[in-house]
């Protein structure tokens, strides 16, 4: 749970996340020549952050914040809390394959949208639930995601090894509506100010053909 007064202490202690500079997806498949819509499921921590990260890309329709991993019964914010449901954090991209790849939602998903090498945590927020995880809707997203994490280790793109998960998407379940552009509703909040406008800034600096303001 992120009560601000402790989570403030505990950010400045731990520091901001890395902000790591990375290659392009190698041997990325053509983007389709017509406008269409496809699905990415993505988590890595806090799913406030990351929902605003991929809510500024050109190419982006609809972000959702929710849960994934778990079942329905426990697909709540305080169940999931306890870090007993095997649910993650996560948002459900929708977007237009024809203006932005799945491999590039990957790219932003490593670089700026969280800190893949930190195990079951992100910065001051701890536990199960915000555990680094692509949950993948098909074989290709699958093979995909696992491509280029083995790019980026072969690489050394980070100075300790990835962690991130890559599994089955069961089903994808909405947070409460309280959770939903948290960002935009919350931006002088001081989780938000510490942890997540950087990543609006790291986005807007590392893809500025890519970001939507």
């Amino acid at each position: 749970m992120r009560w601000q007064s402790l989570v403030l202490f505990l950010a400045l202690a731990v520091g901001a996340p890395v902000r790591a500079t990375i290659p392009d997806f190698q041997g990325a498949p053509p983007k389709p020549p017509t406008r269409g819509e496809a699905t990415a499921v993505f988590a890595g921590g806090c799913f406030w952050g990351v929902d605003a990260v991929y809510k500024h890309l050109k190419g982006v329709k609809k972000v959702v914040s929710g849960y994934s991993g778990g079942n329905g019964a426990t697909a709540n914010y305080m169940m999931v809390g306890t870090g007993t449901t095997g649910h993650a954090e996560a948002v459900q991209v929708t977007y237009d394959p024809s203006q932005i790849a799945y491999t590039d939602l990957l790219k932003v998903f490593f670089a700026v949208a969280h800190d893949p090498t930190q195990l079951n945590r992100q910065g001051p927020d701890v536990g199960p639930q915000y555990r680094s995880a692509i949950f993948y809707a098909d074989p290709q997203q699958k093979e995909l995601a696992e491509r280029y994490i083995a790019q980026l280790d072969a690489a050394k793109s980070f100075d300790k090894p990835i962690v991130t998960k890559v599994a089955a998407l069961d089903k994808f379940y909405p947070a409460e509506d309280y959770h939903q552009n948290y960002l935009a509703l919350h931006p002088n909040q001081p989780y938000i100010v510490y942890h997540d406008l950087p990543k609006l800034e790291a986005l807007k600096k590392q893809f500025p053909a890519w970001y939507r303001p």
